[in-house]
C-alpha cells in the first residue's frame, strides 16, 4: 500500500511539473504581455514594471524562478489587483469553488447512479429509454448551453431560483446542476453498463434461485459490485468538475477560482 501511494505521489509531482512547464511556455509564446492593454503606459514606465516583476530576465531564469516559487506556493503579486498576492486571491476564491464543486459531484453521483440502476433493472423498457435519453442529452449539450437554458427557464421565466451572485444555498442550485449535467450523464451510462453485466452474472442468478427478493438482489448484491467502475471514475470526475467550473462560474457571476482563471488568462 505504501509503495502504491508513493508511486501515485511521484506521478502527481511529475504531472504537475509538466503542466507548470507547458503553461509557462504557452504564456510566453502568446503575443503581448500583462501590461499590453494599458494604453496610457509609456515605454519607460512599462520597462520599469517589467523590471519590478522580473519580466526582463532571460526566459530560462524566469522559468526557474517560476518553477521554484510554484512548488513553494509563492505565486507573487497580482498584475490586476494592486497590493494583493496571488495566494490571497486563491484563498479568497477557493471556498466558492469548493462549495460549487462538492455540490456538483454529489448531484452527479447520486442522480447518475440512480438513473443507471433504474435503466439496468428496467432494461429495454420505458424507464431504460427515458434514462438513456437524459444521459445522451447530458453528454451532447455543453455545460454553458445548459447553464443558459437553466437560467432562462428557472430564473427568468419561472422566477423560481436566483441567478448570479453566490450568497445562499439557492444561488448554488442552478450552477451546480449545470456543472453536474455532463458527468451525471456519463455516470448513468457507466452504471447501467456495469449493472447489466452484474445482473447477468452467475452469482446473481444463484441469489434469485434461492428466493431472495428483487430488491435485495439488486441493492444488496448487484449494486455493491456494479458501483466499482463509478468509484474508479472519481478522479476524472473531479477533473471534469474543476475544468467545467471555469465557464460556469463566469456565466453565473461566481467569484471562484474558475472566474479568476478566466480573468488571469485574459490579462495574461
Amino acid at each position: 500500500m505504501a509503495k502504491y501511494l508513493l508511486k501515485r505521489l511521484v506521478y502527481i509531482i511529475v504531472s504537475l511539473f509538466f503542466i507548470i512547464t507547458i503553461t509557462f511556455f504557452l504564456m510566453q509564446a502568446a503575443p503581448g504581455g500583462p501590461f499590453a492593454s494599458e494604453r496610457a503606459l509609456t515605454p519607460a514606465l512599462e520597462e520599469q514594471m517589467n523590471e519590478a516583476y522580473g519580466l526582463d530576465e532571460p526566459i530560462h531564469i524566469q522559468y526557474f524562478n517560476y518553477l521554484v516559487n510554484a512548488f513553494m506556493f509563492d505565486f507573487g503579486p497580482s498584475f490586476k489587483y494592486v497590493g494583493q498576492d496571488v495566494t490571497e486571491i486563491i484563498a479568497r476564491s477557493l471556498p466558492y469553488s469548493l462549495v460549487l464543486g462538492i455540490e456538483a459531484i454529489l448531484i452527479a453521483l447520486s442522480i447518475g447512479v440512480l438513473l443507471g440502476v433504474i435503466a439496468a433493472v428496467k432494461h429495454n423498457k420505458f424507464s431504460d429509454y427515458t434514462a438513456m435519453v437524459i444521459a445522451v442529452m447530458g453528454i451532447s449539450v455543453p455545460s454553458f448551453i445548459m447553464a443558459t437554458i437553466l437560467q432562462y427557464v428557472f430564473a427568468i421565466q419561472m422566477d423560481a431560483l436566483p441567478v448570479a451572485r453566490f450568497e445562499s444555498f439557492a444561488h448554488t442550485i442552478l450552477p451546480a446542476v449545470a456543472l453536474a449535467t455532463t458527468p451525471l450523464a456519463f455516470i448513468a451510462r457507466l452504471m447501467r453498463s456495469s449493472m447489466l453485466d452484474v445482473l447477468n452474472s452467475d452469482y446473481i442468478k444463484t441469489a434469485k434461485s434461492k428466493g431472495l427478493s428483487e430488491r435485495v438482489v439488486t441493492y444488496k448484491h448487484a449494486l455493491r459490485n456494479a458501483i466499482l467502475p463509478v468509484v474508479s471514475y472519481l478522479g476524472p470526475l473531479v477533473v471534469s468538475i474543476l475544468t467545467g467550473s471555469f465557464i460556469i462560474e463566469k456565466i453565473f457571476g461566481i467569484p471562484g477560482l474558475g472566474s479568476e482563471f478566466v480573468v488571469s488568462v485574459t490579462n495574461r
